[in-house]
């Protein structure tokens, strides 16, 4: 009686060598992510830096500031992002400095990836668990509200 329920010699089964590892990427194709990472985030700082946000009509607006009146933490974000573009942090952590972290905290990373792609070693992971997520939210509702208030109007673009 021969069926598929029967018990299987390991001495008669075939050895089967594990799959060869996947030789290293090179040093070129280790770099094109970061790289055309780095490429579209210059390239969108120069178009805003370019484009002036200041000026009507080259940007929508914000549809929550459009219908309420109320800022929401990305508002001023392109102003920020046209003065950071020229070089001028007083200017851009005015219009927004909740952005301005975000765009230290991006080149960071960014500058990780590039030096852990030039050495070969692994992409970096952003790997935050909900209590961090929860506060990045705090952090951003937190923002949001006292940029709405009198005494936060400093924050406010």
């Amino acid at each position: 009686m021969t069926g598929e329920n029967q018990p299987v010699d390991a001495s008669s089964t075939p050895d089967v060598a594990p799959p060869p590892a996947a030789p290293p990427a090179s040093r070129p194709r280790r770099l094109a992510a970061p790289t055309l990472t780095l490429a579209a985030a210059v390239a969108a700082f120069a178009y805003v830096g370019a484009v002036d946000p200041n000026e009507p009509g080259h940007y929508p607006v914000c549809p929550l500031f459009r219908l309420t009146g109320i800022l929401c933490p990305g508002c001023g974000g392109l102003r920020s992002a046209h003065a950071f573009a020229h070089g001028d942090l007083t200017t851009a952590f005015g219009a927004n400095a909740l952005a301005v972290l975000g765009y230290f905290a991006f080149a960071g990373f960014l500058a990780l990836w590039l030096v852990r792609a030039v050495r070969g070693g692994p992409a970096p992971q952003i790997v935050l668990r909900a209590p961090y997520w929860w506060a990045i939210g705090a952090v951003a509702l937190v923002f949001a509200v006292v940029r709405n208030l009198s005494f936060g109007s400093a924050l406010a673009p």
